[in-house]
């Protein structure tokens, strides 16, 4: 059986951050990098990661179509054009969700100690990180629907997020946090350097 595709190699990295240690593994460091490989292929890369390492039974496979990751670069979309078929509407918002408390932590550090360009782009990066992995799980609301279907659900992580809390994924609650995540990235760029936005 042929591995999965993402349409871009960090939504293919972002797999592996979810098979490997969940959702909330965007929030810590974890050393998934060093037991990853990244092969070169026909029209396509595989990326592989062991876990076994690190003690987790996981092997994972996920092949990246060269013509997909261009088509993101030109578009500057991190994660891919259309709706993901790797990563459900629950794991998209667990992993916003998480991205937003790793920047508002990244936030209040860079604020303590002003001018550390490498923390400053830290904190952009995973403010923006937040708001299009919130904009990926709107992706899976159908046209004029108020909220995302029971088929945008089809792994147990994001089945289990819609469980907790069903009312995050009305078109009001995704389209509110994206505003919210994009007027946090905004906030904090005027903050540090006033005139920019």
């Amino acid at each position: 059986m042929a591995p999965p595709r993402a349409r871009t190699l960090l939504e293919a990295h972002l797999y592996v951050t979810l098979t490997a240690g969940g959702p909330d593994a965007a929030e810590t460091e974890h050393d998934f990098e060093a037991h990853t490989t990244l092969t070169e292929g026909a029209e396509e890369w595989t990326l592989r990661f062991d876990g076994h390492p690190l003690g987790l039974p996981v092997l994972v496979e996920v092949q990246v179509p060269y013509d997909s990751e261009a088509e993101a670069r030109a578009e500057r979309l991190p994660f891919g054009s259309g709706r993901s078929e790797l990563i459900d509407a629950g794991q998209w918002r667990a992993l916003g969700a998480s991205y937003a408390r790793r920047a508002m932590r990244e936030d209040l550090m860079f604020a303590a100690a002003p001018g550390d360009r490498e923390r400053f782009e830290e904190v952009l990066l995973t403010w923006e990180l937040a708001r299009d992995a919130t904009i990926e799980a709107a992706r899976f609301l159908p046209e004029g629907a108020d909220e995302v279907p029971g088929s945008g659900f089809w792994t147990e992580q994001g089945a289990e997020v819609r469980r907790e809390a069903p009312g995050r994924f009305t078109r009001e609650s995704l389209e509110d946090d994206i505003y919210t995540y994009q007027e946090m990235l905004d906030d904090f760029v005027a903050a540090h350097f006033p005139g920019t936005t």
